[in-house]
């Protein structure tokens, strides 16, 4: 009999890589012209910027998206959402 285990870990990676490319998982620093902010809600939620009309998609609680400048003041304003200061 044999496990299954591999591709579920395949699975996850594969998971994981498209959070990252999408957006939601953002690394350490922002890109310029960005700040984090991060989801304190309990499931998950889309915002769009309205300088920019940029999707910001909160995909899990405590997920972390770069959100640029211009639809920061916005998104201060949107409960659930905290920026993040580091």
């Amino acid at each position: 009999m044999s496990c299954c285990g591999q591709k579920v870990r395949t699975f996850h990676g594969r998971m994981s890589r498209q959070k990252f490319e999408s957006g939601e998982i953002s690394p350490t620093k922002p890109p310029t012209g960005s700040i984090f902010f991060e989801y304190v809600g309990s499931t998950a939620m889309t915002v769009v910027g309205p300088a920019t009309g940029q999707r910001y998609r909160f995909g899990w609680p405590g997920a972390r998206v770069a959100v640029k400048l211009k639809d920061s003041r916005f998104l201060s304003a949107v409960p659930h959402l905290r920026k993040v200061v580091e």
